[in-house]
């Protein structure tokens, strides 16, 4: 069992000693700190862990979290390339951790861009935050990213479900006319769909290229967003990826994982969601 979370054992499991976590925030500095000061002055709240990148990595790690994939994503036009830049920096001189990348339609050459990035070997593919970024998944722009992600055989990390904030970029139906013109796209959807779960874990069965991951979805107490019961987290269980949405938290990291654990689901369950599933994906 990991040192720090040696108390996360119920009746019938136990966290694995080294646990992957396969949605995580790295930024520049400053760009961390816009974003604390942008919760704090749109929503009133404190991001917990104000950590910078390398402390953020050297946290995780001294928790038991042996792989770290993270993301970061261009808020605006001409965003994308700078982050790119200070991503392949990160990830050349740092073990065991993998990127999905920054892209913007609006940015110059931004397919051309696209396509050199995807070339680096621990560039999964792209993070696309639909809630942010003021475009949607069946925007027609974004079809030579599909396909050309699709030709590399990488991946996108979606954020497009309705929770914890929807707007009109987001939401099922429009991701679904995604899936329609590109039914075996590669993609993590964040935050399980939340708040379209049932919906998302449907799409499940048709498009085997889809997992979900967890983040923010078992806070505890009146915080949780996931409260559909354990039989479709059973039924999905090779589908479902851990991932912490750290370090832009409300909450301690800890708890989300303490929460997982307290839903007493059999063993394989957490060896799939917190390691195996996340193995299979990055071919470890």
């Amino acid at each position: 069992m990991n040192t720090m979370d040696a108390s996360l054992v119920t009746s019938t499991g136990i966290l694995p000693e080294k646990i992957i976590d396969f949605h995580v925030h790295l930024f520049p500095d400053d760009l961390f700190e816009a974003i604390w000061k942008f919760f704090k002055k749109n929503y009133g709240l404190e991001v917990v862990h104000k950590l910078y990148s390398q402390e953020c990595i050297e946290y995780l790690r001294n928790r038991g979290v042996d792989t770290i994939v993270y993301s970061n994503y261009a808020h605006k036009k001409g965003v994308a390339k700078r982050l790119n830049d200070w991503n392949v920096d990160l990830l050349d001189r740092t073990e065991s951790v993998y990127c999905f990348a920054a892209f913007h339609p609006e940015d110059e050459k931004s397919l051309e861009s696209a396509e050199r990035i995807l070339a680096h070997p621990k560039i999964l593919g792209f993070k696309l935050h639909f809630l942010v970024q003021s475009f949607s998944p069946d925007d027609k722009r974004l079809f030579p990213l599909y396909e050309m992600v699709l030709k590399h055989r990488k991946r996108f990390l979606l954020h497009i479900g309705t929770g914890p904030l929807g707007n009109a970029y987001t939401g099922i139906g429009r991701f679904r006319n995604v899936l329609a013109r590109y039914p075996d796209l590669p993609a993590n959807i964040a935050h399980m769909g939340a708040f379209e779960f049932r919906g998302f874990f449907d799409l499940l069965d048709n498009h085997p290229n889809l997992f979900v991951d967890t983040s923010y979805c078992f806070l505890p107490d009146n915080f949780r967003m996931y409260t559909l019961g354990n039989g479709l987290l059973e039924k999905y269980q090779s589908r479902i990826l851990y991932g912490s949405d750290f370090p832009n938290l409300f909450h301690h990291r800890r708890e989300e994982i303490m929460a997982l654990m307290a839903l007493g689901l059999p063993q394989e369950f957490y060896d799939r969601i917190f390691l195996e599933n996340a193995k299979t994906l990055l071919c470890l």
